[in-house]
This record gives C-alpha cells, structure tokens and sequence, in this order.
C-alpha cells in the first residue's frame, strides 16, 4: 500500500493494481499536465495537475464502492480505470482536445492504444482486461456509470479540487452525502431517496464554476490562443497531431516556441501579454439561428471568418481570434433521483434545475479577441461581418493591461 498526502482528500491510500499502475510512465506524465489549461493566467494557484485529479478519483471511486458493496474483479477494474481515467488527455487537458480531434478522430476518453506495454502487463497479471478498462474509462455498462456518467466521482472530484486550487467557493458539494445516496436501480446509477437537494447541490456548484472558472473570459482568451498557436505548430509539419496529443504541457511549450508561426502567440502567454475582448455577445445578441450556425461550423469556417474580419479590419490574421463556445447544456441535469419510491429524472423534479438550464443559456457568449491596440477596429469589422446590432456587445478593454480574477468579474463582464 502506498499513502499520498492530498490536497483535498488528505490522505490517499493507493493499494492493489492501482500501486502498481501509479509509477508507469502514462500516468506519470499527468504530473506535467495542467487540470485547468491556461486557468492559471487567472487563478495563480490553479496550478494542480491531472495526476492529482487522478488520485482523487481513485480514491472517491474506492470510497464509492465500498458503500456499493462492490468486491472482487470489479472493485479492482473500477479502480484501474479510475487512475487511468485522464491518460489520454493532450497538454493543457481540454484546451485543445477539440483541435486535435479534428485531425486525429480521437478524445481524451480513448485510450485503446495506451493501455498496452507496461500498463496492460500490470491489467493482465490482476486478471484485468485492458480492453474492459477502455469501455469503463468510456462509460460502457453499469460500472462504468461512476466513472464516465451523470453521477461520476470524475465529477465530485474536480469540483472540489478546482475550487479549492483557485480560491472560488462556489465549487463545494457534499461528496460524502452523495457517495452514499449513490444506488444501482435496473442497472441505472441513481440517487437514494431523499436526495434531491443532494443532486441540486452538484448543479449549482457547476453553474456557478461555469462563469467563474472554466469559462472565465481570460481563460477563455487563453485557451484560443493556446489554440491558434498549435494549428500554426500544425501547419509548420514539424510535428504531427498524434504527436502533440502525447505531449505534456512544458514539451509542447518548447515546441511552440521554436516554431516560427506559433512563436509570437506563444511569447505572448508565457509573458502574459494577452488578448483583449472585441466582441463579448450574448446569445440573444447572436440570435438562435446565427449561434446554432456558429456552433455546428467546421474550424475551416471559423478561419474564414477570421480572415474575412482581419481583412475588413486591416489586421493580420492571427490577430482576429473568434470564440464560439459549446451550446448551453447541462450533463448533470438527467441526474435520476427515487422520489416516493420511483426514479424520476432531476428536471422533473427539481424548479432549481430547470432555473440553471436557462442560466446556462445565458451565460452563453461569442467572444472576438483581438491585441489591445486592435480591439476597435476588429470589433467594429466583426459586428459587420457576424451581422451583430448590439452595441453592447463590443468591449473596450484598451484601459487597462491583462488582469487576474477579482470578485467584480464573477458572474459579471467587466473588462
């Protein structure tokens, strides 16, 4: 048995196929992998690793099946599988899971291919199929539920964790309460009953993490210049995407920084001379159709209405950068609880639920981020260009340089 000291979770006891897979170079790498991408240029102290998060999955899944009662082969599978969850991550996690996806045809969660070597020696001599731990890691079947589902401990845990890195409250849930509502009803993980403040609690901690953190609108600059740096590392073919994806965060740093189209972008975010909001809509500014467009478009489309903007506005191209985050939605909110003895989705029980779906509407944006000196006439062209009529939706941030998260920023949009 091996004990590690967290964070979070205080003392982690790593025991059985999880001892033996903790050292292999796979999970090894996450140390060099950032939980929350470029979130750090916000939050100083959310500098926390997927190895960390890893840890305390395994640990919330142990703890998990312990009151599930569940022994044996599958107690050692759901183990496995809960350290190796976030394997396949690409640097800076999520950042440019989207970017790669695109050239490679793989997410984070496949990870057929690396459990092999070292990793699936360890599988097999436990009697563990590798390829039964790439279906957990998935979500496939009724274990799987607590590690890829509406309920998972992937979930408790980086709420929690990411709360607790960047100093924001709104992350705190009461995991204790929810590892012991959890139930297998008809093979379906559901909450016990009495629990339906239990799963509301786990809603409101995510919406409010939603504005505050994960699309904080510097992360959320951050993130699309990370992003424009590695298409140009891309097309310079000194590397390929299936390579990048098994970088770590300081390789990849290196990697941009020699390549001649991905230096400038990437000067900038190692010294933290950031872009600036041109356009900030909300999605009534943007209007349903026009959003639903933008959502569903190709990266090709996207690059060419950055072109077309840079051109309107007189500006090279790699300082035109249009954001369009994913549609308002709510994972969680298919939560299923037992309310008087029957399993009942959380929509429709909870007015709590139903409010934070149309919050999550809301708090939808369009972002266009340009140099500070450019924000002007690149949101002047793009409000042109994206048939935008709001004035409000174009900011000036030209005031001030590149700042860190105040309490006036949560939630709101001050520059």
């Amino acid at each position: 048995m091996i004990t590690i000291k967290d964070s979070v979770h205080d003392h982690i006891e790593v025991e059985g196929v999880g001892a033996a897979l903790l050292d292999t170079p796979p999970v090894q790498r996450l140390r060099r992998v950032s939980q929350l991408g470029t979130a750090s240029l916000v939050y100083p102290s959310a500098n926390h690793t997927r190895f960390e998060h890893s840890l305390g999955v395994y640990t919330l899944a142990t703890r998990a099946l312990e009151h599930l009662d569940i022994r044996g082969e599958d107690e050692s599978a759901v183990r496995a599988a809960a350290l190796l969850h976030d394997i396949g991550h690409a640097p800076y996690s999520h950042t440019l899971e989207d970017l790669l996806y695109h050239r490679t045809g793989r997410q984070h969660d496949d990870v057929e291919d690396l459990l092999s070597g070292a990793v699936a020696d360890i599988l097999l001599a436990h009697d563990i199929e590798p390829d039964r731990i790439a279906g957990l890691i998935a979500g496939d079947g009724r274990l799987g539920q607590l590690i890829a589902g509406e309920l998972d401990v992937d979930r408790m845990d980086y709420l929690v964790r990411d709360a607790h890195h960047t100093g924001v409250p709104y992350g705190t849930i009461d995991i204790e309460r929810l590892l012991r509502a959890l139930r297998f009803v008809d093979g379906d993980l559901v909450l016990a009953e009495g629990n339906v403040q239990t799963a509301e609690s786990l809603l409101v901690a995510r919406a409010l993490m939603n504005p505050t953190v994960y699309n904080h609108h510097v992360t959320r600059i951050t993130k699309r210049m990370l992003q424009r740096a590695t298409e140009r590392l891309l097309e310079s073919e000194a590397v390929s995407a299936r390579t990048v994806a098994r970088m770590d965060d300081p390789a990849l740093q290196v990697a941009l920084r020699e390549a001649e189209g991905a230096a400038p972008l990437a000067r900038r975010l190692a010294d933290r001379r950031l872009y600036k909001r041109a356009i900030w809509a909300e999605y009534g500014d943007v209007g349903q159709d026009r959003a639903g467009e933008l959502i569903e478009a190709a990266p090709e489309e996207i690059r060419d209405i950055e072109a077309t903007i840079a051109e309107r506005a007189g500006v090279d191209v790699d300082q035109v950068l249009v954001d369009v985050q994913d549609p308002p939605s709510m994972q969680e909110s298919t939560t299923r609880v037992i309310v008087n003895g029957e399993i009942r989705r959380l929509p429709a029980q909870s007015t709590v639920v139903r409010a934070l779906e149309q919050a999550q509407r809301e708090q939808w944006r369009l972002g266009v981020y340009a140099p500070p000196d450019r924000t002007e006439a690149v949101g002047r062209a793009a409000e042109a260009v994206l048939g935008l009529e709001i004035a409000g939706s174009r900011i000036a941030e030209t005031d001030s340089p590149g700042r860190y998260a105040a309490l006036t920023d949560f939630g709101g949009d001050s520059a």
